[in-house]
């Protein structure tokens, strides 16, 4: 490639990644932007794990920004990056977490959420609760709002 079209590569590059559709506060669920949340349980579809519970589920918050930002504790560590959501099929996903990555004192949940957060595509809000759904019937994890 020639120094020219390395430049044009770049230059198409920074206008994709500028005009790229974010998610905004207009095109986020109303019932979930701004919202902070405290894990209940995760309901696995496996019968021998079947229903997973927090010691302590303040140590399990969430928190959706209305700029599409999210922010977790997960027991000891601490996770941040984007989701976005739509209530038309009630579809939802995380984009890239970072998460610190201390070894908490067990049982904790911090490492089971850290690997199904890529996985989570619907959620379903009911009776004030959320719940966010994994694909291929993998489970649900089950929140309450914060400050219950």
């Amino acid at each position: 490639m020639t120094r020219r079209g390395a430049v044009v590569l770049v230059w198409l590059l920074a206008v994709l990644a500028a005009t790229a559709p974010r998610a905004s506060a207009q095109s986020l669920p109303e019932s979930l932007a701004g919202t902070a949340w405290r894990l209940i349980e995760f309901r696995s579809s496996e019968d021998e794990i079947a229903v997973l519970r927090p010691t302590d589920p303040s140590l399990y918050t969430m928190s959706l920004g209305e700029n599409g930002s999210v922010s977790m504790r997960l027991d000891c560590n601490r996770a941040s990056g984007t989701w976005s959501a739509s209530t038309a099929g009630g579809s939802f996903g995380f984009g890239d977490l970072r998460m610190t990555r201390v070894v908490c004192q067990q049982p904790s949940l911090d490492q089971h959420i850290a690997r199904h957060a890529e996985y989570v595509s619907s959620f379903m809000v009911r009776d004030g609760l959320l719940y966010l759904n994994l694909i291929a019937d993998g489970g649900t994890y089950v929140w309450e709002p914060l400050g219950h």
